[in-house]
């Protein structure tokens, strides 16, 4: 229980950091020209730079939303300027920009809102909260299985667990190796689900339509629950193998370094 604690405090507070990352990565990544490279180059004016690759504007887009608007009894002053600001709405696509263009924290929250900082955090929550359950306790269940093993021999029995005597750090630290990889393979598929879900660009305006709508998350009533889409059930073990072997060697090296460094300091 204290683990499953652990792992949704955890999640909880390395979200923000999560989604940036990722974000950094996948813009690293991608060979799709992104709007600063355009703008750089000096192709067109600064406006036309931001907009959707392969996009052109439609002034008659832009009009039609600002007589929709006009008609608000509270609007914007300068309800033109102000659409600008978001170029891809006068595209008539409606599509937000791509999740390159949208990596740095400023833009991230600008355009999505502080909510963006947790998106996925269901998913987030129940990935690191069945993580840190199944590692602790797995790895508790070995090294209680480890002293067993080594106070069988012994004559006569121990009483305690200090008269056993310390494990090799080897052992403990290939226990934890395995149960790094138990809990990756076990928690993987909702890491899957929330890697796929930072990677969406929801700008506010949609956030805010799917609220008053009442927009209902598609799928069964775990996949809601859990953050899963629908869409995505056949990607969710997809790299099972690779976040093993990562969660089982880090794992690993951590809990050995750990025990080296003891041994020396002390």
């Amino acid at each position: 229980m204290a683990g499953i604690v652990a792992g949704a405090a955890e999640s909880l507070i390395s979200s923000p950091f999560e989604l940036f990352k990722l974000r950094e990565q996948v813009k690293s990544a991608s060979r799709i020209p992104t709007s600063t490279s355009v703008t750089e180059k000096g192709t067109g004016s600064p406006l036309i730079a931001r907009l959707l690759h392969g996009f052109s504007p439609d002034k008659r887009a832009l009009n039609q939303s600002v007589s929709l608007l006009s008609t608000l009894a509270t609007k914007h002053p300068n309800m033109m300027g102000a659409l600008q600001e978001y170029p891809w709405m006068i595209t008539g696509s409606g599509r937000p920009p791509s999740v390159c263009d949208v990596s740095r924290p400023l833009d991230v929250i600008s355009l999505e809102g502080w909510s963006a900082l947790w998106r996925g955090i269901r998913s987030g929550v129940v990935r690191d909260s069945i993580f840190s359950g199944i590692f602790f306790s797995s790895w508790q269940f070995l090294h209680r299985a480890m002293l067993d093993w080594k106070a069988v021999g012994m004559d006569p029995l121990p009483r305690s667990d200090e008269e056993i005597g310390p494990l090799s750090p080897l052992a403990v630290s290939l226990a934890a190796g395995f149960s790094g990889s138990v809990a990756a393979a076990a928690s993987h598929c909702f890491d899957t689900a929330k890697t796929r879900t930072q990677c969406i660009v929801l700008p506010k305006y949609v956030s805010m339509e799917r609220n008053l709508l009442g927009w209902r998350r598609p799928g069964n009533r775990f996949e809601r629950v859990t953050g899963i889409h629908p869409s995505d059930r056949n990607l969710l073990f997809r790299g099972i193998w690779l976040r093993m072997a990562r969660c089982g060697f880090a794992s690993f090296v951590i809990v050995g370094s750990y025990f080296l460094t003891v041994d020396h300091l002390v």
